[in-house]
């Protein structure tokens, strides 16, 4: 095999260095699958955080059946991947204090820290839910193409 999976501590690395977007993987009422970029953190116990629209198809989708897949990659040589199945706890009328922080420091991953005030009351508003996903199975590789 020339690839090889991350040990947990590369996991991590993985998931809470350079901000990736991740692949949200829901089930619609249907059975089809759905599939939609988030931003998101990774929480102090590995859970990982995003906030959505309650109206949104995943937001829907995440309120009915809360199980889902994560993929996180890095589609930059030598390649390398983490997908993540779980359960999500959705927190459908956050605190607005908490909604705002958590969009704020998701924002400022991705956008920078001058910006994350911004990010945080444009994405923490009214109708938004936080999602916190605990990992139940972690597959991981990288080195795909060494």
């Amino acid at each position: 095999m020339p690839y090889s999976a991350m040990s947990d501590e590369e996991v991590h690395a993985f998931l809470t260095g350079r901000a990736r977007t991740a692949k949200l993987a829901t089930t619609r009422a249907d059975g089809r699958p759905h599939l939609a970029p988030v931003w998101f953190g990774v929480e102090d116990d590995g859970a990982i955080v995003f906030n959505t629209g309650k109206e949104t198809v995943k937001g829907r989708n995440l309120r009915r059946d809360p199980r889902v897949s994560l993929c996180i990659d890095d589609d930059v040589p030598p390649f390398s991947f983490v997908t993540i199945e779980g359960t999500a706890q959705v927190t459908e009328d956050p605190d607005p204090e908490e909604l705002v922080a958590t969009a704020a420091r998701i924002g400022g991953r991705y956008m920078g820290a001058d910006r994350a005030e911004e990010f945080g009351r444009r994405n923490g508003v009214a109708g938004e839910m936080v999602v916190r996903v605990r990992p139940a199975k972690v597959v991981s590789a990288q080195d795909l193409a060494d």
